[in-house]
């Protein structure tokens, strides 16, 4: 079972990495499950790369490091991919490294189990997951996860972004082991059990928050 980490940060160290480092953690030995020992994890930094994507585009070929991540990419069992937010987007570098991909092998991620991540300073861009990501990935006929992460600054250290990792870690694991949602609950053979639900899956009581807003009217004249 191979496990491939696709990372488009940028700084060293880097939040984005981070998140694919503790999402792979989870995943990993998950995937496997009940057999012993986690599946293979292979990191693929863009940054190493960001020279050799370029050329890409102007050569109609990828050279040697690139040709060998894009077959990791295909051969992998499952991914994780995360990006840091850019003007409300995934990075440039992470769109070019899956636009040189799919010039390469347009069915290099049909059928592949994908987690979608991503990292950006503030809580605002969350749902990047949802009108960048998840529609990129949907058009290159990958099997989507169904809970993206996405962690803000203000996220780390904080209550929820360790649930959220572990229901899309385990998540993953299951597409990649070929599970069902009813085996994966049949028994503790059958994996991690998904998290308890976190604070975003709660419902705001939107009327409520407006009623305790409302201004009373001026008191009726005696």
């Amino acid at each position: 079972m191979k496990l491939v980490v696709v990372s488009a940060g940028l700084s060293v160290p880097s939040s984005t990495r981070l998140l694919a480092d503790r999402l792979a953690a989870v995943a990993a030995p998950a995937a496997t499950a009940p057999e012993p020992g986690p599946a293979d994890v292979r990191v693929i930094e863009l940054r190493d790369l960001a020279v050799e994507i370029a050329h890409t585009f102007t050569n109609g070929f990828p050279a040697p490091a690139l040709a060998d991540a894009f077959a990791e990419v295909a051969a992998a069992d499952g991914l994780i991919v995360v990006t840091p937010v850019f003007s409300a987007s995934y990075s440039g570098l992470f769109k070019s490294f899956f636009d040189a991909l799919s010039v390469t092998d347009e069915d290099a991620l049909t059928g592949k189990p994908v987690l979608i991540a991503a990292t950006g300073g503030t809580g605002r861009h969350s749902l990047v997951l949802e009108h960048a990501l998840r529609p990129l990935f949907a058009y290159l006929k990958a099997v989507i996860v169904p809970t993206g992460v996405y962690a803000a600054s203000e996220d780390w250290g904080a209550e929820g972004l360790d649930a959220r990792i572990e229901r899309a870690a385990t998540e993953l694991a299951a597409l990649m082991s070929g599970l069902s949602g009813s085996a994966r609950a049949s028994g503790p053979s059958a994996g991690r059990p998904l998290p308890k639900r976190d604070s975003f899956e709660e419902v705001t009581p939107f009327a409520e928050r407006l009623a305790a807003l409302s201004v009373p009217g001026p008191s009726p004249a005696p």
